[in-house]
Formats: structure tokens, C-alpha cells, sequence
């Protein structure tokens, strides 16, 4: 099918809105109840969250769109995992279940489209938040979420950096890397956060800069990474490359791994930054 079929079109994009509301809904009645937690072969926790969110959401990309192939974070974490061409989809169903595990509400359910390397539809839904944002070429929004019911949409779009930047970090996953590299911003003020609402954040303007030295596999970023380039950011590798997904035969890491990276949002934030050197990154 013609590119324009997927990133650029409607019914598609309120779609994956719509599976990614039902999915919340799903996590949140796990949330309500006294769940149990395992521990995968990486030794990173799952729930029954993880999983019954993950099937809702195979099961409505199968109907949806049935030959495009879909990598999905517990699909992987069992070794099923498809034979990808240039299209395919990426899925968390849980991101950030450390926080869903604290029950401080910043986790969020993500479905992104991938199309030759770049991540071009994406929605993160925060169910305990009541927030959804979504963005595809030409739309990127904020809305209110209740259950699977969607509010008004609020088109978001990154701002200008300010003279003191506000850099957003992972609540989880900090580093002392990333102190490191904040060093060459004197002025700057530093916030957590769970999840791929980092992303978003950048995306409706109210943080500018969000650094990654950890770990992080393509279903944790590629949501979150479409919404910001369609609110006008980028996400870079340390060596100023965009990110990239749908990585494989990686000689340094497992498949679908992405090397560190910093999100911006003003683009002219980006322009020989993410260049300097980063001796901390690997």
C-alpha cells in the first residue's frame, strides 16, 4: 500500500487511538486489584497488565492491519518475534511498570507505526493520568482520557528553548552519565519522569531537552519519538545521527536495542550538540 495510506491518513491514526484507549482500560483494571508480579529472563518485572494489554492490542492491530507485522515488547520477551520489512509495528503495552508497580500513575501504553526506519504514527496513553497524545504528519495533539472515552483534542507543537532549559529525566533510570553530560548547560533546571511522557513533554512545549545514557529497546521510544517529530522536535543518537528502529544483527547488542540518544525539542537546540563529545556513551 501507498506510505500515505498509514501515516497520513485519519481513520487509521483515530484507530490506534481508540485500541491504545481500550488497552488503558484493560491496565487499569489490573490496576485496581492486588496483581502479582514475575520476573522475565532480563530480570525486568511483568504483570498480568503487561500481558492482557499486549493481547487487546495484538488482537486490534491483526483486524486493523493485518499485513503489517508487530513487534511487541512480551511477544519478544518470548522469542516470538516476526520477520520485519520496511513498515511494521512497535508495541508496549506497559511502559514504565516500575511505575505502575509504585502506583504513582506515570505509565503509558504504546503503539507506534514504523515506516523505512522512522517512526511516523505514534500514541502514549497514561490511563491513570487521564491524558493521551497522539501525533502523525499534519496532527499531533493532547486530549483528557476517561476509560475509552477521548476529550477535546489540543494540537501541541515544541517550543523555543529558553535561556534556562528544562531537561526531563527518566524517575527509574538516572544516570550519573547524564549529570555528567547536563554539564555543558549551566543554566538548566532538571525534572523526572516516568515512562515515554518524557517524550511528550518536549512535544507540548513545557520541557526542552531529555537525555538518555540507559538502556532502552525501539518499543519504548518509537511512541513517544513520532509525537515529537510531528510537534517539530528530533531525537538524535551522540553522534548527531536520528534515531533509528527496526534494528537488527546488531553486532554490540540484541535486536530492536537503541544505542543512547537525547530528545530535543527546538530543533535548533540539536544543531551540534548531540556532536559534542560523550565519553560516557556506549
Amino acid at each position: 500500500m501507498n506510505e500515505a495510506v498509514f501515516s497520513r491518513n485519519e481513520e487509521f491514526f483515530s484507530s490506534l487511538v481508540r485500541l491504545a484507549l481500550r488497552a488503558g482500560r484493560v491496565v487499569m483494571d489490573v490496576y485496581a486489584t492486588e496483581f502479582t508480579v514475575s520476573e522475565k529472563g532480563d530480570r525486568s518485572p511483568v504483570t498480568e497488565a503487561d500481558q492482557r494489554a499486549e493481547a487487546v492490542i495484538l488482537e486490534g492491530l491483526q483486524d486493523l492491519a493485518p499485513e503489517i507485522p508487530v513487534v511487541a515488547e512480551e511477544e519478544f520477551a518470548a522469542g516470538r518475534v516476526p520477520e520485519i520489512g520496511g513498515r511494521f509495528f512497535l508495541v508496549d503495552p506497559l511502559d514504565g511498570t516500575r511505575e505502575f508497580l509504585a502506583r504513582n500513575g506515570e505509565f503509558t501504553v504504546n503503539i507506534a507505526l514504523v515506516e523505512n526506519g522512522v517512526p511516523t504514527v505514534g500514541v502514549v496513553h497514561a490511563p491513570a493520568l487521564g491524558l493521551l497524545y497522539a501525533g502523525r504528519p499534519g496532527h499531533v495533539f493532547k486530549a483528557k482520557a476517561e476509560g475509552e472515552r477521548l476529550g477535546s483534542e489540543t494540537p501541541i507543537a515544541v517550543r523555543r528553548a529558553p535561556a534556562t532549559l528544562q531537561v526531563v529525566g527518566s524517575r527509574s533510570h538516572g544516570s550519573p552519565q547524564t549529570a555528567e553530560w547536563l554539564q555543558r548547560f549551566p543554566e538548566h533546571s532538571f525534572v523526572s519522569a516516568g515512562s515515554s511522557l518524557k517524550f511528550c513533554l518536549l512535544a507540548e512545549g513545557v520541557a526542552d531537552l531529555y537525555p538518555r545514557h540507559g538502556r532502552t529497546m525501539e518499543w519504548d521510544t518509537a511512541a513517544g519519538d513520532a509525537i515529537l517529530r510531528a510537534a517539530g522536535g528530533a531525537v538524535l543518537t551522540f553522534d548527531g545521527a536520528p534515531l533509528r528502529y527496526g534494528k537488527h544483527a546488531q553486532a554490540e547488542d540484541t535486536d530492536f536495542a537503541n544505542p543512547h540518544f537525547v530528545a530535543f525539542g527546538d530543533p535548533a537546540l540539536a544543531t551540534g550538540v548531540a556532536r559534542q563529545p560523550d565519553a560516557t556513551a556506549s
